[in-house]
């Protein structure tokens, strides 16, 4: 190569560092941004932070840079707040402002560049695709209409358990079953079937091209390539493995589920009291001009994700938690076999009457919260935060585990203790209703599936408590509750095995 051109190149890279720099200097005398730490030109903070933007992580940074601060990822500005002020500015002082939804590139892949509902920016769309959404999935005849299904499936799941010889010795992978249970669960709103058994081929297809999607785009792997566009010609193989499994899904869910449901042309159902199942409504609006069939696939792909694998999370760290905390077991036994009588099963009506089950629940989405973060939001134009500059398009995280596990906030919030919720924090409820605890987010962006979350979750535990002892296998004394931690999600590492010894009534 021409040394003379290497040498206008390399003039050409420091030129452009140095004019970066100055526009650096005199952009910040305009504008008043968030403390937050050093940051370089063309790779801001990335080589001092990483791609590991966890919950934990951004709480070490917070107690350095306070409750709110700026991280200059590349080309992109992440604004992280850690209060509950700030959350409420965010989530519903300001809540138009920065009601929006930052995308990277692997979820423009999987959500069609903003055709779910999730991820669309806030406006037109979004107002439709929840409005939408929520007569089928998110009401309180929803859940009337399917609490019986939800029972059904958590029986089936006690059947099976007790139906197992491993399981009262050696243990068993418990959330393999509970994955069955919530797919049928969810499948049961959407389309009215459900899959018989773990080895039903569909099934297998779906959940293993669901993990996939959920491990591509929850990975750390692709943040750098994303922050700083320079380095994105190094993301050629993943994001084509990202393509591909997109497009395997779609098909899936359009060739086995919305295909099979048209041809069908049928608003009865089979155990449903005879009422329209979710699918049948998102159709007639299809058919209507409202949405179309792209739109369609996306809200499948958002129920696939969203409200499956969330509820998921959650059974599983409660179940884990109750193992390592026997105490807490024995007092919620004693709490469903006093007011509902030893060996009567749980049912959705039941939970609100079992204070301490409510407490477990509450507790498990403090401690244990799966999607920490809450989903990003942005804002679409220069916005004011706390007294500070916050330019457009940035991603804004609140870091709602923090605001639920600040000691400055909480008493003892290192410790798994229902108590709080039927003690100092009784008034605090998981829709939102005090800012230090938001498992479901709160404002316009919420999550809407905490209608259907928290019975699920009431009914699933309940049920197998009172059915079993649920206890460490052979030789441990506590399950391992090591952290999966991803974009914004909170999962156990190592899905445990639990040794479930049948209670005979």
């Amino acid at each position: 190569m021409d040394l003379a051109l290497v040498e206008k190149a390399l003039l050409a890279i420091f030129a452009a560092a140095v004019l970066a720099i100055a526009a650096s200097k005199l952009a910040g005398k305009r504008l008043r941004l968030p403390p937050g730490p050093l940051s370089f030109p063309i790779f801001g903070n990335w080589l001092q932070v990483g791609d590991d933007l966890n919950h934990r992580n951004l709480t070490d940074l917070a107690r350095r840079f306070g409750d709110i601060f700026l991280l200059r990822m590349g080309q992109r500005n992440l604004v992280v707040v850690s209060s509950p002020d700030l959350a409420r500015d965010v989530l519903h002082t300001q809540g138009v402002e920065f009601g929006s939804r930052t995308r990277n590139v692997v979820f423009d892949i999987f959500t069609g560049k903003g055709q779910d509902m999730v991820f669309t920016v806030y406006g037109e769309h979004w107002r439709k695709m929840r409005r939408i959404m929520t007569v089928p999935f998110f009401t309180n005849k929803v859940v009337q209409q399917y609490r019986s299904g939800w029972e059904d499936e958590a029986r089936r799941v006690v059947e099976d358990v007790r139906a197992n010889p491993s399981a009262a010795t050696d243990g068993i992978v418990l959330r393999r079953r509970l994955q069955l249970m919530m797919y049928n669960n969810m499948y049961r709103i959407m389309f009215d079937r459900r899959f018989e058994s773990e080895t039903d081929p569909l099934f297998l297809r779906l959940k293993e091209l669901n993990g996939e999607r959920s491990r591509l785009a929850q990975s750390f792997e692709y943040n750098y390539g994303d922050f700083i566009p320079v380095l994105r010609p190094f993301l050629r193989g993943y994001l084509k493995i990202c393509k591909e499994v997109k497009e395997k899904r779609l098909k899936l869910f359009k060739d086995y589920f919305l295909d099979e449901k048209a041809k069908l042309e049928s608003t009865s159902a089979s155990d449903n009291l005879g009422l329209k199942c979710a699918m049948d409504h998102i159709v007639e609006a299809q058919k209507k001009g409202e949405i179309n069939e792209d739109n369609v696939l996306y809200i499948v792909e958002n129920i696939n994700v969203a409200a499956i694998e969330t509820t998921l999370w959650s059974i599983e760290w409660g179940i884990a938690e109750l193992v390592n905390n026997q105490t807490i077991q024995r007092k919620l036994r004693e709490e469903l076999d006093t007011i509902l009588g030893p060996g009567v099963q749980i049912t959705e009506p039941d939970v609100y009457k079992l204070p301490y089950l409510q407490a477990v629940i509450k507790e498990t989405l403090r401690f244990r919260m799966a999607i920490p973060l809450l989903v990003p939001h942005m804002n679409l134009h220069d916005a004011k935060l706390g007294g500070f500059d916050i330019p457009a398009e940035s991603k804004i995280l609140v870091n709602a585990w923090w605001l639920a596990n600040n000691p400055a906030q909480w008493k003892r919030p290192e410790e798994f203790r229902p108590e709080r919720f039927l003690e100092e924090e009784a008034k605090v409820e998981a829709n939102g209703n005090d800012f230090r605890y938001l498992p479901f987010g709160v404002g316009r962006r919420s999550c809407p599936g905490i209608i259907l979350a928290l019975p699920i979750l009431g009914i699933t535990i309940g049920r197998l408590v009172q059915n079993f002892e649920l206890l460490p296998p052979p030789g441990q004394d506590k399950l391992d509750t090591t952290e999966k931690g991803g974009q914004f999600s909170l999962h156990i590492l190592k899905h445990s095995t639990i040794v479930a010894k049948p209670r005979v009534f």
